[in-house]
């Protein structure tokens, strides 16, 4: 049986984050999301505070969090808004969390201890014009010379693409590979900014996530030395979808962080407005629809609970993270509409936060797999039709009692 209530430490921890966004981001949140604007100063923020290391041990620079804590972190980030979470699904989860798992010590100490530190910032990049939930469509790839790796490719829709100094990239290394759309011509690899072919631009037409910067990076015949390649090459997929698996995590997280700040807006807004000589939140369709916001903040809080049990544990949680991201963004976009309708026109307004709720919600429902995908999955799985195997490496398993790290046997 799973214990869910949270340790002395996790509710600290929860504290000094709601604290720490209700004093510095959100007086302005308003004003940055009005303005399409990504405010570097945040970053140096959260690694003083331990958060783009969350769950990396302290060997590698990081707080030496359990994944609870980084769920901890996911919801309250968001609670304030996305483009916070964002920034850990794709640093700390996404990328440091697989280079953790993944990289060699040298890679580790080039790289994790840096970025968990909040010295260098990081994202993934397996998203390209053509390819999204199709990752045998990618269509990259990087050719071997000698000691060296040659990436020509384009990635799209990339959280932090303007902003970030270490890249993980995912290209073809088997051409015959590529042509039978076998994914185990895929492999992954750390890249640089700085190296040379590199650039990177800010994609200004989004509608949602407008205080995050969301952007694309070409890469154009760039040399990347071997030692560069995390895993052994033809592991990309395997990579990719591990990294995914933390991804979502903190997507299902923050997503529930979205529930609450819809329900929370909802009820203070349903308490003040007044129609026909009451207050709506005593019209029963009003409660209604808050009363769905609560009880699906309550489920994905224990779904997301749950994947981060199993990562303590060292368990598999591909199946419960996938329903717990699925369940939970779904949810929000419930919530948001509702929270809009609850507000009538001023919803409709940016004078109240519900309509950046609304914006920012959809992005969720469709990057780390769509709605569509996590449907078949969890279908699949119930069928018999998906089963997960075991990888060649995994994350360290944390015991509850201590807080110690063990590798998986």
């Amino acid at each position: 049986m799973i214990d869910f209530d949270l340790t002395e430490e996790h509710r600290l921890l929860e504290q000094s984050v709601r604290e720490w966004g209700a004093r510095e981001v959100a007086p302005r949140i308003r004003q940055l999301d009005r303005e399409h604007r990504f405010d570097r100063n945040i970053l140096p923020q959260m690694a003083k505070l331990g958060l783009l290391g969350c769950s990396v041990p302290t060997q590698y620079g990081g707080a030496g969090m359990d994944y609870i804590s980084l769920g901890i972190v996911s919801e309250e980030l968001e609670y304030v808004d996305t483009s916070l979470r964002v920034i850990i699904s794709v640093h700390a989860g996404l990328n440091c969390l697989s280079l953790l798992a993944w990289g060699t010590e040298d890679q580790k100490q080039r790289y994790l201890v840096p970025q968990s530190q909040g010295k260098q910032i990081a994202t993934y990049g397996l998203t390209e014009p053509a390819a999204g939930s199709d990752v045998r469509g990618i269509q990259t790839v990087a050719l071997k010379k000698g000691n060296s790796y040659y990436i020509t490719g384009e990635k799209m829709w990339i959280s932090l693409a303007d902003v970030a100094d270490n890249f993980l990239v995912f290209a073809w290394t088997d051409m015959d590979k590529k042509k039978a759309r076998d994914t185990s011509g895929i492999s992954a690899f750390i890249v640089e900014r700085a190296f040379k072919g590199f650039s990177s631009g800010t994609l200004k037409e989004k509608w949602g996530i407008l205080a995050g910067n969301t952007g694309f990076f070409k890469m154009e015949d760039m040399e990347v030395p071997a030692e560069n390649l995390l895993g052994r090459e033809g592991e990309g997929f395997k990579i990719a979808m591990f990294a995914l698996d933390q991804g979502r995590y903190t997507v299902a997280a923050g997503a529930t962080g979205l529930i609450r700040a819809c329900r929370d807006a909802s009820a203070t807004y349903a308490l003040e407005r007044k129609t026909f000589g009451q207050r709506i939140a005593e019209h029963q369709l009003v409660k209604e629809m808050i009363a769905h916001m609560e009880s699906d903040y309550q489920a994905s809080r224990l779904l997301w609970l749950r994947a981060g049990a199993l990562k303590n544990a060292g368990r598999r949680n591909t199946r419960e993270t996938g329903l717990a991201k699925w369940f939970s963004t779904v949810a929000s976009e419930r919530a948001a509409g509702d929270s809009v309708q609850i507000h009538g026109a001023n919803g409709y307004s940016d004078e109240y936060p519900v309509g950046r709720f609304y914006r920012n919600c959809k992005g969720a429902v469709i990057y780390e797999g769509t709605r569509e995908i996590h449907k078949l999955m969890q279908a699949d799985y119930v069928l018999g039709f998906r089963q997960d195997k075991p990888t060649r490496c995994e994350l360290p398993a944390i015991t509850q009692e201590t807080g110690d790290r063990r590798q998986n046997d």
